[in-house]
């Protein structure tokens, strides 16, 4: 189900989707992923509407994906060999993440 919410980063309406409803302090916030901008927002529940059916003709300018099978890899050096390979990792780092951007780019 796509919603309309207002996102006050964007100062504008984007259509979502809802992720997940909480309750804060005196209100209650949802978590959306706007369609358009490929991005994780929160948002105030009354800040949420029931998109028409005109504005879901528009296609989306963002999509979900994921990278199969894509595995993390560092760079280990061993100052004693002096040698340095590529090996897998647990996580991506900071430094491969920019990397991939750039690719992407």
């Amino acid at each position: 189900q796509i919603y309309v919410v207002f996102s006050e980063e964007l100062k504008c309406w984007c259509r979502a989707v809802i992720k997940s409803i909480m309750y804060c302090t005196d209100h209650y916030q949802a978590e959306c992923f706007l369609v358009d901008y490929a991005k994780y927002i929160f948002v105030k529940l009354k800040d949420i509407r029931v998109a028409l059916e005109a504005f879901m003709q528009i296609p989306y300018r963002a999509k979900k994906c994921r990278l199969y099978r894509t595995k993390p890899v560092t760079l280990h050096i061993d100052f004693c060999e002096d040698t340095a390979k590529i090996v897998p990792a647990k996580r991506w780092d900071s430094a491969a993440t920019r990397y991939f951007q750039n690719l992407l780019k």
